[in-house]
């Protein structure tokens, strides 16, 4: 009974953090798009962006990857077994890459709130789908397991990074008509 409430608990943090991983690259591209602006907008947009990047970064984002993961390393706990299972190898792989990709949008988020914009909205557009090929590679081992050949699982998350990409770049050409 105590393993499904620490799965739920986990489950919960798991969608917060992405929620927040999601949304603070959102917020990255309005700042970065702020600044093409005219003074006062552009002031006073970037003056609520900061507002909204700190307080989602800090309330929500942070705390809930810190919360996901000790949930995680809890539920690993109480079943140590599933770290010989490949699946689960593969899993916390992906795990070190959200951990990776959250700390760059940390660093990103340090810069921003400095002035600092090193990179294009359209960069930063395509840079949000890092958190939704993790998201989608993730729930698809989670829950088939053993069950996908490897071969056409990583050949499937190839295929729909493709697409996710060649989906951003139709979107800037409309956005630029």
């Amino acid at each position: 009974m105590e393993y499904n409430y620490i799965k739920s608990l986990h489950l919960i943090f798991v969608i917060t953090w992405f929620a927040g991983l999601f949304y603070i690259v959102r917020l990255f591209v309005y700042q970065i798009e702020a600044q093409q602006k005219e003074s006062p907008a552009r002031e006073i947009l970037s003056e609520q962006y900061k507002i909204m990047t700190k307080r989602l970064w800090y309330i929500i984002t942070w705390p809930s990857m810190i919360l996901a993961t000790g949930f995680a390393v809890w539920l690993l706990a109480l079943r140590p077994f599933w770290i010989t299972d490949a699946w689960m190898q593969v899993k916390l792989g992906f795990v070190v890459a959200l951990i990776i990709y959250h700390i760059k949008c940390h660093l990103i988020f340090k810069a921003h709130y400095n002035g600092v914009y090193k990179y294009s909205s359209n960069w930063m557009r395509m840079f949000n789908e890092g958190a939704t090929l993790i998201l989608f590679s993730v729930v698809f081992l989670v829950i088939l397991k053993n069950a996908v050949n490897w071969i056409y699982g990583t050949l499937g998350i190839v295929v729909f990074a493709i697409l996710v990409m060649l989906g951003i770049k139709m979107y800037k050409r409309i956005r630029e008509k």
